[in-house]
């Protein structure tokens, strides 16, 4: 006998807006057998600019070493 699935957690690959979810939302809201669709987390404006500064001083970093400085 195989386990049963209550939940299916699907992550992003990228931060989107909201509206731009509407549609996947929608299909999966109309597959067999799926209760319920909720729009999960919301990005945390301060998240979002904390991960955009890590990202660009990386990239610096990377460029940095790549240059040999």
């Amino acid at each position: 006998m195989t386990d049963r699935v209550r939940t299916l957690t699907v992550v992003l690959e990228n931060d989107t807006r909201t509206d731009d979810v509407r549609g996947l939302r929608s299909a999966i809201g109309r597959l067999r057998g799926v209760e319920s669709v909720e729009l999960g987390e919301v990005v945390d404006p301060a998240q979002l600019v904390a991960r955009v500064e890590a990202r660009r001083r990386l990239g610096e970093q990377l460029l940095a070493l790549l240059q040999g400085r």
